[in-house]
């Protein structure tokens, strides 16, 4: 039987180059230590610059030499995902979608976007368009973080923003599937133009983040004292995410998660998201809706 696979199989990255949102907290911090480690270059991008830089101070304490670098991004405003990547101009070999929030009460972002799908999506949408071009390398990657919400989830085309049926896990659910759609869609329209670059989803079961800080009061109470018994540590749920952007033998269009029956703990593994993942229609019109709504051409040929 194989060993399961860890931090210790990823490859070497040194002269390579990860994007990486959210980087400075949870599974994004956990990754950009991973892969710094590793000799890899980690542009961490976050809302709040101070506290990037207080988790790069703190990975640089465990990986001394660790080459990092900070900067400011907001997924959630659309016209700053736009500023970012007109101000980046490196390449990039692995871009880590990873930033996220869940459950909170109902809000809009500047654009006027329910706040979760602004901040899980449409921004992660943008930015990955706006960078497909910075793409580099013989193996460049596109990883899209996704959750087990996903199976729970719907995409309400008919209300995006919840202002008439709003539910805050409801909604996080809606943007998670989102992410499936996306993420598999784009691995169809990478494939179509016949690029290099590698689409791969991954989800990271059910892991002890500060995402759950949004959860009412008594869940959370409840949570503090069942949390330890029924999740992994952050550390262990990033491990998905970096097999899908470090494993060479990972595959474009790929789901990878948890490899216990309920996909909620354990090593990274190849798994199936539920069968609405992969309709193509429905990912064709989210595609859509979401470039209208942001703004942001990718230029890929549409599949069919």
């Amino acid at each position: 039987m194989p060993r399961d696979w860890s931090t210790a199989d990823i490859p070497d990255q040194t002269g390579r180059t990860f994007l990486i949102t959210g980087a400075n907290s949870g599974l994004g911090l956990e990754t950009a230590k991973a892969v710094a480690a590793r000799g890899a270059h980690v542009v961490m991008a976050v809302r709040t610059p101070a506290k990037g830089e207080a988790a790069a101070a703190a990975i640089r304490a465990e990986v001394p030499g660790a080459d990092l670098e900070v900067r400011r991004l907001d997924v959630a405003d659309l016209d700053a995902v736009r500023s970012f990547a007109e101000g980046f101009d490196s390449g990039i070999d692995v871009l880590v979608n990873n930033a996220g929030i869940m459950a909170p009460p109902r809000s809009l972002s500047r654009q006027g976007h329910e706040s979760q799908f602004a901040t899980n999506h449409l921004g992660h949408f943008a930015l990955t368009g706006l960078l497909l071009d910075r793409l580099q390398g013989p193996n460049p990657r596109v990883v899209t973080v996704a959750s087990l919400a996903s199976n729970h989830g719907d995409v309400y085309f008919d209300d995006l923003t919840g202002e008439r049926r709003y539910s805050p896990t409801r909604y996080y659910g809606q943007s998670k599937l989102a992410n499936l759609l996306f993420g598999i869609e784009l691995d169809r329209r990478l494939r179509a133009a016949g690029s290099l670059a590698k689409s791969v989803m991954a989800h990271p079961g059910f892991s002890s983040t500060e995402l759950l800080q949004n959860l009412n009061p008594v869940v959370r109470l409840i949570g503090k004292v069942m949390l330890p018994f029924v999740t992994q540590p952050a550390a262990a749920g990033a491990l998905p995410q970096l097999y899908a952007a470090t494993e060479p033998k990972a595959e474009g269009g790929q789901y990878i998660g948890p490899n216990n029956r309920s996909e909620r703990k354990g090593p990274p593994v190849v798994v199936q998201a539920r069968k609405e993942a992969y309709d193509p229609a429905t990912a064709r019109r989210l595609w859509d809706v979401s470039e209208e709504l942001t703004g942001v051409r990718f230029p890929l040929p549409a599949t069919t």
